[in-house]
């Protein structure tokens, strides 16, 4: 859990508890899995057990919600960082109907919850077609197969907001038919860590024209650990092509930035007001 989180697209983050299994390509990498196993705790894959957590951690969203409140505004929540809320085990659903409890009982904070599973969320949460406004529903697509997996499902489903993760991209995406069906937002971004792959400059712009096509709101949250080869003066830099031909240097998430063509793109989608 962190109140105001680093992550550049929430305000905080919440974890109901910690632990995941790898179920699409996104997940070869994970930077949660291997959080973990630096902090000492197996959490990961179908036999481990979970970590939960006690009262104080589920108390400090209340906080959060009493802030946002006295200031008249709302913050965006991240849950969950070190986990999937949608993953498919029945030890975890007396923590998820904790978790809905909490959601409807904090309604200035944006609940933001990121999942590999759409297909799951309709048998998981609590409500029908009458969803709490405080939910925006995301899913995690790297790539064009996943893509038209996914978001059938997440388009479907009457969460107030509904967005992508294609981060880290790992192919090119082309989401025109869904971004005219309901979606609200795309983040996208590149892998960061000792094992990053490259993605293709070209795959985030033809992302953020259409996002702009179809006005929707495009975050770029990085580059990951390669950037782009031109400007950057760096000879002993290691290289190495992009798929689409482009010369990338591995310099690290810090020097590689998070500019995309000149510019720093951190729209947020339209709350809706029916």
């Amino acid at each position: 859990m962190a109140k105001n989180s680093r992550i550049e697209w929430t305000t905080h983050t919440f974890n109901p508890w910690w632990g995941c299994v790898k179920v699409s390509p996104a997940c070869k990498h994970c930077y949660a899995e291997s959080w973990a196993k630096r902090v000492g705790q197996k959490v990961w894959g179908p036999q481990s057990e979970r970590r939960f957590f006690g009262e104080r951690h589920w108390t400090e969203p209340l906080k959060w919600n009493a802030e946002a409140e006295a200031k008249g505004t709302s913050v965006r929540v991240f849950c969950a960082s070190m986990a999937d809320v949608f993953e498919d085990r029945g030890d975890l659903d007396p923590w998820r109907s904790r978790l809905w409890t909490l959601i409807e009982a904090t309604p200035s904070l944006d609940w933001l919850l990121l999942t590999k599973r759409p297909e799951l969320v309709s048998k998981s949460v609590p409500w029908s077609t009458n969803w709490p406004k405080n939910v925006w529903l995301g899913t995690t697509v790297e790539n064009q197969d996943l893509a038209k997996e996914r978001l059938p499902v997440l388009t479907s489903l009457p969460a107030a907001i509904r967005f992508i993760s294609a981060e880290p991209l790992l192919g090119p995406l082309d989401i025109s038919e869904w971004l005219r069906d309901g979606l609200d937002w795309v983040i996208t971004g590149g892998e960061s860590g000792p094992k990053a792959r490259p993605s293709s400059p070209t795959w985030f712009r033809n992302l953020l024209n259409q996002c702009m096509a179809a006005d929707v709101a495009f975050h770029f949250k990085q580059w990951g650990d390669w950037a782009p080869g031109q400007g950057i003066n760096l000879a002993k830099a290691r290289a190495s092509l992009a798929p689409d031909g482009t010369q990338m240097l591995r310099v690290g998430k810090k020097l590689a930035g998070r500019s995309l063509d000149g510019a720093i793109w951190d729209e947020l989608p339209k709350k809706k007001t029916a």
